[in-house]
């Protein structure tokens, strides 16, 4: 069909289908919209979330408790982290700059991956471990073999454990149960570190006619000394060790709800990405963006024929 009559079809007043499609057309847009408002407040949101993370990085790196420094690092990278990428997120949806808004969907999609592989190796490496029951006690006692052989290989660095040793002193675990009664300890439960560092392993005899029997190593690294007690003991290693499962078990739950959050959050970035797309090109928001228009390969020929038409008739 000529250009001619293309114009001529154009000036009559549009069909019932085409105003069906241009109504669905416009329920699109609106949804582009919304999944642009929604992935700038998210964004805004994390963004804002990310400057008390910071912070507490920042004044963690002031503080001379070994505990809390041995997390600055990890806070730091994690707050600066998330800065950037919402950074990048905000500015994307919201300003409609299509390359940062794909830099930051490519981030996602690898923050994604590796959370879900942090989840999945916290789940194969605390699989092992637990307490073993102690006859007429109520709190459990802990063995090293029976931890994880990865986390065990990560207290055999002197450096490390010195720091952990630190941090039990600085929070004074020990002190809680000083001056427990016989009568507390048959009755009253232990936290993994108290149980393991704070006192002998209850199998443990220190009698006059006892010494000549064979008794478990950490028997003979019990000492009564306030700063020494049990904490070059096996066993005070397999309680850190315990409360390191504990925790990195609740971590790997909350990593999945994490995931699970972070998949919306970049399914909705894609809406986002492709409404940014076709905001350089289209026209979604009644102003028209494209600076030029460039017509197809074979107008110029169907004009001239049209052209040469009318002067022959």
């Amino acid at each position: 069909m000529s250009p001619l009559l293309n114009r001529k079809s154009k000036q009559q007043p549009p069909a019932q289908g085409e105003r069906e499609r241009e109504r669905e057309r416009e329920r699109e847009r609106e949804m582009y919209r919304c999944s642009n408002t929604v992935i700038g407040f998210l964004n805004l949101l994390t963004l804002l979330s990310s400057i008390p993370i910071i912070g507490g990085g920042l004044w963690m790196a002031k503080s001379k408790t070994s505990c809390e420094s041995f997390l600055q690092t990890p806070l730091l990278i994690i707050g600066f982290v998330i800065l950037t990428l919402s950074l990048a997120g905000f500015i994307g949806s919201c300003f409609y700059v299509a390359w940062v808004l794909w830099l930051y969907l490519a981030v996602m999609f690898l923050l994604i991956a590796a959370l879900m592989a942090l989840t999945v190796f916290g789940f194969i490496v605390t699989n092992r471990g637990g307490g073993v029951e102690v006859p007429g006690r109520v709190y459990k006692e802990y063995h090293l073999e029976n931890c994880s052989p990865w986390l065990r290989k990560r207290l055999k660095d002197p450096r490390y454990w010195e720091t952990i040793r630190t941090c039990i002193l600085g929070s004074k675990t020990c002190a809680k149960i000083a001056y427990w009664t016989p009568f507390d300890y048959l009755q009253r439960d232990m936290s993994p570190i108290q149980s393991s560092c704070c006192k002998p392993p209850t199998a443990c005899s220190y009698a006059v006619d006892a010494t000549t029997l064979a008794q478990d190593p950490d028997c003979y690294r019990w000492n009564n000394a306030p700063n020494l007690l049990c904490y070059e003991c096996d066993s005070c290693k397999a309680g850190v060790l315990e409360t390191m499962r504990i925790d990195w078990r609740k971590l790997s739950i909350l990593n999945i709800v994490m995931v699970i959050l972070l998949i919306c959050i970049y399914s909705v970035g894609c809406c986002a990405y492709q409404n940014t797309k076709r905001a350089q090109t289209d026209n979604p928001y009644g102003q028209n963006r494209m600076s030029k228009v460039r017509p197809r390969w074979d107008f110029y020929w169907w004009r001239w024929l049209d052209d040469r038409r009318h002067r022959l008739y």
